[in-house]
């Protein structure tokens, strides 16, 4: 529960600090005092969006920050998820600095406005005005009556099971695209894939078949230039062999002589190996090497196909043929064995949507059996706020499956005897609304473990008898509950165990909005003023002491 709040800088408000009470609290004031503008600041603790219009003072930060004590309210996970340390006590902030950035902490810890939302929506739940409008709202009905019927566990379930079933459509609706698409290309890409594998292209061959017909286009001359190159070496009458030879004999004589030539005559020995072996190569290659038409022709075949196929895929290399060819390959095949794949994805698909319809059939079967017991609740409450002939009829609609099930529920409302229920928004009107609102919020709150609720004049539109049974009502929820009341009624303020009252200071230069906790003297001369005015008289007073006095002895 908030057990402390600070507002600095924002809007009417320089600086305001309140400690709440564990119980009820009721806040008072003249219209326009900054009983609304205290809601705001504590809306941005709830994460809504942030204004510079809204400071102060333009030129400091604005900082609303709020302390929860959280023990017993079983949300350790919710800070595990977030990667949030979890303490007894939470600490909330929210900074907006004069340039408009907006910064918000969790126990000190900087957390984006979407985990502030989550966090703060299981530490505080506001009623406002807003919420009366959001009542004649499908969706929000939907939420009241799974929030009764405590469906977050089967929500979860349900909402896993949708993602999965959506995953699995879109798997199966994409694959269908794509193979109708691979169709209508399935017999050009086959005619493709076969002109490649049947040429059974190798990575190195076109470098190797243009380095042969090289070789067979210039046969005679590579011949002629080999038959040379063997003559000068070791064939004429004063080749290099010949020399060499000569070399070595005389090298042979003088190494007798003496040893210091040894060195010189092995050199001349190897080199004559060498060459001799040299010359038997050449003469080898110059063998092998001759004249072939027919070869020729076929490597200018083969190289004419490859160099075609090659413009025709705008590529360069065989290497990249063979990848186009794999990819080729995969898509033939893909349309080959489709229709398996396509019945495996059917199948996935299928099941998904079964397990899909068994939770969903499980979050109906939860959600009718809470709502029979939902109107005779509502329905009771709305007798005891004057309405003895309300009803409420919540009727449950099967549709298509969405993100909170296959259910549309409709809120049908008559607050007269003989009138036909009909839809909520269309019949009733402002009191109707709150007493309703007030009915449903109380059956909630024993379903829900909140920390703080706070009304923000959930008592529009009633007066005398039933503002005393809604304040009634507010006291027995902050048995359970921190229960903040702002409201412009005498019946619900005098029940609150605390009571604050919102002013306008106009002492200094500028006005200000301040508020106070009022002493018990201090609420009798301002129950009396809502009841009599500014001046109230004896009487007033009297009758103010003694709903001050009632409260304390119920």
């Amino acid at each position: 529960m908030l057990s402390h709040l600070l507002i600095k800088n924002y809007a009417l408000i320089e600086h305001l600090e309140m400690d709440p009470d564990t119980a009820l609290n009721t806040i008072t004031g003249e219209t326009g005092a900054g009983k609304s503008i205290m809601l705001g600041a504590i809306g941005l603790l709830m994460g809504n969006r942030a204004d510079t219009k809204a400071l102060y003072n333009p030129d400091e930060k604005c900082v609303i920050e709020g302390l929860f004590k959280v023990s017993g309210y079983l949300i350790e996970n919710l800070f595990e998820e977030a990667d949030l340390d979890y303490d007894s006590t939470c600490v909330v902030r929210r900074e907006i600095s004069p340039s408009g950035k907006s910064r918000a902490f969790v126990n000190d810890t900087p957390v984006t406005l979407d985990i502030l939302r989550r966090v703060t929506s299981h530490l505080m739940d506001i009623h406002s005005q807003h919420d009366s409008i959001l009542l004649g709202s499908n969706e929000y009905q939907l939420e009241i009556v799974d929030t009764y019927a405590q469906n977050d566990a089967l929500l979860r379930q349900y909402r896993i099971d949708y993602r999965t079933y959506r995953l699995k459509q879109e798997a199966y609706e994409r694959l269908l695209s794509e193979t109708a698409t691979m169709k209508k290309e399935f017999d050009y890409n086959s005619f493709l894939y076969e002109e490649l594998h049947k040429l059974e292209l190798q990575t190195d061959e076109q470098e190797l078949l243009e380095q042969e017909l090289t070789i067979l286009e210039n046969a005679e001359d590579i011949k002629e230039r080999l038959q040379l190159s063997s003559d000068y070496l070791d064939n004429a009458e004063q080749s290099v062999v010949v020399y060499l030879k000569n070399v070595v004999n005389n090298l042979n004589y003088v190494t007798r002589l003496t040893d210091r030539f040894s060195q010189l005559r092995d050199r001349a020995q190897s080199a004559l190996i060498e060459l001799r072996d040299l010359a038997n190569e050449i003469n080898t290659e110059e063998d092998n090497i001759e004249t072939n038409d027919a070869r020729v022709e076929v490597i200018r075949e083969r190289l004419n196909l490859i160099y075609q196929l090659q413009t025709k895929h705008a590529v360069k290399t065989v290497a990249e043929l063979l990848v186009i060819q794999a990819d080729l390959e995969k898509k033939v095949s893909k349309i080959l064995n489709s229709d398996a794949e396509l019945a495996l994805a059917k199948a996935e698909n299928e099941a998904a949507f079964e397990q899909l319809m068994t939770s969903a059939d499980a979050l109906s079967a939860s959600r009718r059996e809470a709502n029979p017991e939902i109107e005779e609740r509502v329905g009771s409450l709305l007798a005891d706020l004057g309405m003895p002939n309300a009803s409420l009829k919540i009727s449950l609609e099967a549709g298509k499956p969405t993100d909170t099930g296959v259910d549309t529920v409709s809120f049908l409302f008559s607050a007269n005897k003989g009138v036909k229920n009909q839809q909520l928004k269309n019949v009733a009107s402002g009191g109707e609304f709150s007493r309703l609102m007030m009915a449903i919020k109380y059956i909630l709150a024993s379903k829900r473990s909140l920390p703080t609720i706070i009304f923000d004049e959930i008592d529009t539109g009633v007066s005398g008898e039933i503002a005393i049974k809604m304040g009634n009502m507010m006291r027995d929820m902050a048995h359970s509950h921190q229960i903040i009341a702002i409201t412009h009624l005498h019946q619900i303020a005098a029940q609150g165990k605390a009571h604050y009252f919102v002013y306008k200071d106009n002492s200094g230069n500028r006005t200000v909005s301040r508020v106070k906790k009022l002493s018990f003297n201090e609420r009798v001369q301002e129950i009396a003023q809502m009841i009599g005015g500014n001046n109230p008289s004896a009487s007033v007073l009297k009758n103010a002491k003694e709903l001050l006095s009632q409260k304390a002895s119920s």
